[in-house]
């Protein structure tokens, strides 16, 4: 089996990893963000790759006309979620949710036998206006789709059960056209959780770049430090120690796996004039080993993000938070991200993406081997 594919909504192409392993190969992609589009563009250098937006009514038909001169019979969407998303504000008439309209026209225009819808679970939930009326995007793609693709009937699936360290539940759509008589489904849940102990467990411990204090003072806090960032790049140029501010250093240092900083008595995040700071409980928060990450967003820079805190090692294991402290009082690097999102080592980023991009990708892209399942599972139906 070899098919030919479309990808909108592409970004950095996260989604696409494990396609070629699969005999799947990328000839069109579309992206909007510039600096993402560079990045799609270095991983795949021979795909044709169109920059733009896709509401944009000559884009549109750029994208599409491609496809079809492509002979393009695979398609996977990945739109935006924050509009849908429970982290988002949920808008009623938030324009990126009629995105899907843009997908269905390219099935209808490019009739791929195997189509991939990926989002947040809330797009079942979700309505948008179509013709004058409101209607939930599940029930729209089902109306204008169901005749000709079978669609399949466990779509909300967590990563988490097919070899992603990372807890992240997402509705996947996988549609077979009724050409080619398969029902596609996601395959059995793996027995075996992958954790952050399995994906990052490994790699070297690394101290935070405290970017507000001397020197002098970060060399005092951290003696080896440098040791630690050498051993690190030593891995990979993208295991590198991350930038926090001194006071939230601290209250890390003091704070257990698994917890929170709020529960310290005296090492509590502060603001900079050292007053107690406001925050949910979910914040300032060390992961565990022995479960899987939670939810990798786009803020995993912020230590005062949600649940982005690295697990850490007892360095003092004390239940008396003066004597407490814990190693690696930082959230995750980059290369830590990608092993929890499920990308490889050898992942090819170019060395001029910025980080914040970069955590911003895998933040909101779905983890490849999540991806990779649906794959392996076509395989064993396509070919009976």
């Amino acid at each position: 089996m070899e098919l030919r594919a479309l990808s909108m909504f592409a970004s950095a192409g996260i989604a696409e990893t494990y396609f070629e392993k699969h005999n799947i190969i990328v000839r069109v992609a579309s992206e909007l963000l510039p600096e993402r589009v560079e990045i799609y563009r270095h991983l795949y250098p021979k795909v044709n790759m169109i920059e733009g937006d896709i509401t944009n009514e000559a884009i549109f038909e750029k994208v599409v006309s491609t496809a079809v001169d492509e002979k393009c019979n695979f398609l996977i969407a990945t739109p935006p979620c924050q509009g849908m998303s429970t982290a988002g504000k949920q808008l009623k008439d938030d324009p990126r949710n009629r995105l899907i309209i843009q997908v269905v026209e390219a099935i209808k225009r490019v009739k791929p036998l195997f189509v991939i819808i990926e989002n947040v679970p809330e797009i079942l939930h979700t309505k948008i206006e179509v013709d004058g009326e409101w209607i939930l995007i599940d029930e729209y793609l089902k109306s204008e789709l169901g005749n000709e693709y079978c669609f399949n009937k466990n779509r909300v699936v967590n990563a988490m059960h097919y070899g992603v360290a990372q807890s992240r539940e997402r509705c996947v759509y996988l549609l077979a056209h009724v050409s080619t008589g398969i029902h596609w489904e996601f395959p059995e849940k793996t027995g075996k959780v992958t954790t952050m102990r399995d994906a990052i467990g490994d790699l070297p411990s690394l101290d935070p770049d405290v970017t507000d204090v001397s020197e002098t003072t970060k060399l005092e806090l951290f003696p080896e430090y440098y040791e630690k960032k050498a051993r690190g790049l030593a891995v990979s140029p993208w295991h590198y120690p991350p930038k926090h501010k001194y006071r939230h250093v601290i209250a890390m240092m003091h704070t257990a796996e698994g917890c929170t900083a709020w529960n310290n008595e005296k090492y509590y995040p502060t603001l900079a004039d050292g007053s107690k700071s406001k925050g949910y409980k979910n914040t300032y928060k060390r992961q565990w080993w022995d479960k899987p990450a939670y939810t990798v967003t786009k803020y995993t820079s912020r230590i005062g993000s949600q649940e982005n805190g690295h697990p850490g090692r007892p360095i003092v294991d004390s239940s008396n938070e003066e004597e407490r402290l814990w190693s690696d009082a930082r959230v995750l690097s980059i290369f830590e991200l990608m092993r929890v999102t499920s990308l490889p080592d050898d992942w090819n980023i170019p060395s001029w993406a910025s980080s914040n991009v970069l955590r911003e990708i895998m933040g909101e892209g779905v983890p490849p081997r999540l991806i990779e399942a649906a794959l392996i599972s076509l395989e064993q139906v396509y070919e009976q």
